[in-house]
């Protein structure tokens, strides 16, 4: 990855013999030993993960891969967000190639792929899948970055779900409508500010009908 030798050593002895405790409402656990994952609330902990992150993508040849969709003339097969991963394809073989390949780098890198937190969506018939045993899930909808995404991409439950959310917040802002203490002006930037944002979150990736226009 190109790190030098002296930050590997640094690193290496910041996570050596690292302990732990539990505090509760009936007091603290024995310390124990930490053998994995990063250090919460440290500040390293996210370039870490994203180190491993992004090295294991590359391993895997993906973005040479044929596998994927095609947008905007650009071939995208893999949506990444922290430790949120989200593979696409367009057919079940291309699919579950990408899965096995980003599982293999994974695994050389002692992360294991979590089958319960592992779903697959497609917009026809699928054949269940099973992975180490373990039968993966097929859902007809899942949640990406606070969205709803659907297997046949409707998105007006999304809309009406916003709108409620925006109606939500000018109720709770109605008091300060009311006040003759604030100006026009401020009002307008509040509406912008709190209203705007959560009625029009995610809005790019909206495919709306005309119905809903």
């Amino acid at each position: 990855m190109g790190i030098t030798d002296h930050l590997t050593c640094l690193l290496g002895n910041l996570y050596a013999g690292h302990e732990a405790t539990v505090r509760t409402g009936h007091g603290t656990t024995d310390w124990f030993q930490i053998g994995k994952g990063v250090c919460q609330g440290c500040i390293l902990s996210l370039c870490l993960f994203n180190l491993y992150a992004g090295s294991i993508m590359r391993n895997t040849g993906l973005e040479e891969a044929q596998a994927g969709i095609k947008i905007a003339g650009r071939n995208i097969n893999n949506l990444r967000y922290a430790d949120d991963t989200t593979l696409m394809a367009e057919s079940e073989e291309e699919l579950k190639s990408l899965l096995m390949k980003v599982k293999e780098e994974r695994e050389k890198v002692g992360l294991k792929l979590n089958i319960q937190k592992t779903k697959i969506m497609a917009s026809g018939p699928i054949i269940s899948w099973q992975i180490d045993g373990e039968i993966v899930e097929t859902v007809s909808d899942f949640i990406f970055l606070g969205s709803k995404i659907t297997a046949d991409g409707d998105c007006s439950h999304e809309i009406k779900k916003h709108l409620l959310l925006g109606r939500k917040v000018m109720t709770n802002l109605y008091s300060i409508f009311k006040s003759r203490d604030i100006t026009l002006a401020i009002k307008v930037h509040l509406v912008k500010a709190m209203v705007f944002l959560v009625v029009m979150y995610g809005c790019e990736s909206w495919t709306v009908k005309k119905a809903e226009c």
